[in-house]
């Protein structure tokens, strides 16, 4: 990201004397950067954004030029009177949230609050070491206000249709829903996959394998390519049948052997996307864990022998350049620790057109920190992460891995075998960063394992026919997302930018638009009708192209050769007649997603209609008003039911998904109202309460939270998910699932089963 440079006040570049206050956004941050500074600076955390579009209302003046209406932040008061105070005494003011969009309207923010003076910097540092730090502050420059209005641009059109999309939604589904400018957009695509692969339909096909004996002894596998000198494109049955019928009169030998070397180049130092997506293939982190964890890298820590550092560059970046410094260090110790991976030269990698090229690439800031230095001091999820960023680095400035390739034809009677595989000869850069395997990680990256190794065959040998067989395949569906390839999807269709892939996928999940099972993406039934009724109410702001054109249009702003107020005017115009549009046509949009049951109304016995409410998936006599009947469906369409009868009137009592999370109710409501809590299986562990149960409850933002359920006479909670198993070493009562591994809750106990296998668990 580029800074504006200023003089400072002398105009030679000296620095003002006294005490100087920096600003940065974390205490952890601001704790490693006062040990570089010493007593001459007071460096404060601003815990984020100060100041934000209000709550309550939609906080733009769509009649004064889209002017934003900004506030103080609840819970914030106390920060911003800390942040005032503390430059009132400053003699300087250097403002150095995180270098990217979000952290230059934080700056920008700031410096309204402290209000207008001379003496107030914009410092940027990509990489918290001391030597990061004194060379950003050696070079202040101003706020930048492109990217500021970017920012702006980007806040209102989010809310703009947050707010104004939403209440069509509650009017035209249900209540609690909300529509995002991105997140509909990637909502699309999870649900526009799941409707191919319904779609799909399964062709069969053939195929014909022989395996063929050596005169040494030796066997090795080939399928048929070619009869009578003609590429095979579809077999059935009967070809198949035929063809081995065929193969198992003919005699075979080697018509042709092929050999070559292959090169597989490594990949470049990692942006956030591949960082993304590496961390899920390989580990099954999420998008927006994998985030957390690259920001404590960032921030820094305490290390042993040495100050607190942090240990990766900034991880937000869509860039692979590399300082020359780093290129350097990287380069001295591959030739001093590995010198046969060490190319002539350096490696130069290419940007993709659309990156902003702000940041470096993500690196660890001192390759002499070698992981396995580090693994006593960094927690498991820590050091695994770093561990990733610091060999993909170190192996983007290795030589290619080198393979043997073979393909062998093996000719009878008109019919041609072919075979093929590789040997890994020099492993190169696989060395330091070994590929993932596609069996291992669940991925669809089939190349990165390892070919079948074939024999040292000669052309004319003999091929002996062991066995033939035909085999019956299907075609298969494209495969569910994965957070991976989500993100590899969105960034290819330019849907977002890196900044934005994490929050915009935890947003789906928590909204329960999505679910994930075993890296897997779901969109739920809520999440496809939410999808159906926003692309067709919407034809044109939830369309992939138009989103990717949009994302265009406020880089270009960044930029400075837009004008952000004219960028929103452009959308807003068309943007509310098409929300008026949609509003006089909900009911034609409502009927895209209603369907007939089957059944019908034990009441009037019209049919029963699929409805969408307050609690969920319910189903309504189509004889409404006339007929009020109804009854609720579980969270899957289909009732799920307790094995307890309903206490008041013995009829079945079945789950359903309310306002505040799961609950048994009554299948007769509402002639009968009785409900009870959903019960995970888990005692309340509270001391003194031996007759609660912990249950699920949802807080008013959504998000999850588990409490006993004898409120208010046990107060009990946790936002931690109980897990019904002990303790393995200490004997807890049950484990909690903790940023997706299950853990024990005694801060006592250091028992941690491996995360993927106890989740699979």
């Amino acid at each position: 990201m580029a800074v504006k440079k200023i003089a400072n006040e002398d105009g030679k570049g000296n620095m003002p004397t006294g005490p100087k206050l920096i600003i940065v956004e974390s205490p952890a941050k601001a704790r490693t950067i006062e040990k570089y500074l010493g007593k001459d600076f007071q460096v404060k955390a601003s815990m984020g954004h100060i100041i934000d579009l209000p709550s309550q209302n939609l906080g733009i003046d769509t009649e004064q030029n889209f002017e934003p209406v900004y506030k103080t932040i609840k819970g914030k008061s106390k920060v911003v009177k800390e942040i005032r105070d503390a430059a009132a005494k400053a003699s300087a003011v250097y403002l150095a949230p995180d270098p990217d969009r979000e952290g230059e309207a934080i700056a920008w923010h700031i410096s309204n609050v402290i209000g207008e003076r001379s003496d107030v910097y914009r410092v940027l540092f990509n990489e918290i070491t001391k030597r990061g730090v004194t060379q950003a502050m050696d070079a202040p420059g101003q706020i930048n206000m492109d990217l500021v209005d970017s920012y702006q641009a980007r806040r209102v059109l989010d809310r703009m249709v947050g707010y104004m999309v939403s209440p069509f939604l509650w009017k035209t589904v249900t209540r609690g829903l909300s529509a995002g400018r991105v997140q509909t957009v990637a909502l699309r695509l999870l649900s526009e996959r799941e409707a191919e692969i319904e779609a799909f339909d399964p062709q069969e096909y053939w195929t014909v394998e022989g395996v063929f004996e050596r005169d040494s002894g030796e066997n090795y596998s080939a399928a048929l390519d070619k009869v009578d000198g003609e590429k095979l494109e579809s077999v059935n049955s009967e070809d198949a049948a035929r063809y081995v019928e065929m193969a198992r009169t003919a005699r075979f030998e080697v018509a042709a052997v092929q050999r070559r070397k292959k090169r597989r180049q490594p990949a470049p130092p990692f942006i956030t996307s591949t960082i993304q997506q590496d961390a899920s293939r390989r580990f099954g982190y999420s998008a927006s864990r994998t985030m957390r964890l690259a920001q404590r890298l960032y921030e820094g820590m305490e290390l042993p022998g040495e100050e607190a550092a942090g240990l990766i560059t900034y991880m937000r970046t869509d860039s692979t350049r590399v300082s020359q410094d780093a290129l350097d260090e990287s380069r001295a110790w591959i030739g001093e620790n590995e010198p046969g991976l060490l190319p002539e030269a350096a490696r130069i990698y290419k940007s993709r057109k659309s990156a902003q090229d702000g940041h470096e690439a993500i690196r660890p800031t001192s390759v002499a920190r070698h992981p396995d230095q580090l693994k006593a001091v960094l927690d498991r999820d820590l050091w695994r992460l770093y561990d990733l960023v610091w060999r993909r680095f170190v192996a983007s400035q290795c030589n290619p891995a080198v393979y043997d390739t073979t393909s062998v034809a093996i000719e009878g009677d008109g019919l041609t075998f072919r075979a093929s595989g590789s040997v890994l000869r020099d492993p190169g850069f696989t060395k330091v960063y070994p590929l993932a395997s596609a069996r291992k990680t669940g991925g669809s990256d089939a190349s990165e394992d390892k070919d079948e190794l074939l024999p040292d065959i000669e052309e004319g040998e003999n091929a002996k026919l062991d066995s033939v067989e035909g085999s019956q395949h299907f075609t298969k569906p494209p495969p569910r997302f994965t957070e991976a390839s989500i993100v590899k999807e969105m960034e290819a269709q330019g849907i977002g930018r890196p900044s934005t892939y994490a929050a915009t996928l935890k947003t789906l999940i928590d909204r329960n638009y999505v679910s994930k099972e075993k890296r897997t993406l779901f969109p739920s039934d809520l999440g496809r009708d939410v999808t159906r009724i926003l692309t067709n109410a919407f034809s044109e702001i939830f369309e992939v192209g138009f989103t990717a054109s949009m994302e265009d249009k406020l880089d270009e702003v960044e930029q400075g050769t837009k004008e952000w107020r004219r960028l929103v005017k452009d959308f807003y115009d068309p943007f509310s007649s098409e929300l008026d549009n949609a509003m006089e046509k909900r009911l034609q949009w409502k009927a895209l997603i209603e369907e007939e049951s089957g059944e019908h109304c034990p009441t009037c016995e019209r049919v029963l209609i699929k409805k969408w409410g307050r609690h969920g998936r319910f189903l309504a006599c189509s004889g409404f008003p006339e007929c009020s009947h109804s009854q609720p469906l579980g969270p899957a369409q289909e009732r799920v039911k307790s094995e307890e009868p309903c206490g008041q009137c013995q009829a079945e009592m079945v789950l359903r998904d309310g306002r505040f999370g799961r609950f048994w109710s009554c299948s007769t409501y509402p002639e009968c109202k009785e409900t009870l809590p959903f019960l995970i299986g888990v005692a309340c562990p509270q001391d003194g309460c031996d007759e609660g149960q912990l249950t699920e409850k949802k807080g008013k933002r959504g998000r999850m939270f588990y409490s006993c359920h004898r409120y208010p006479d046990c107060k009990y909670t946790s936002w931690d998910k109980p897990l019904a198993r002990p303790c393995e070493s200490c004997g807890a009562p049950f484990l909690v699932e903790r940023k997706g591994e299950a853990i024990c809750p005694n801060a006592k106990c250091a028992w941690k089963p491996d995360a993927e296998a106890e989740m699979a668990g």
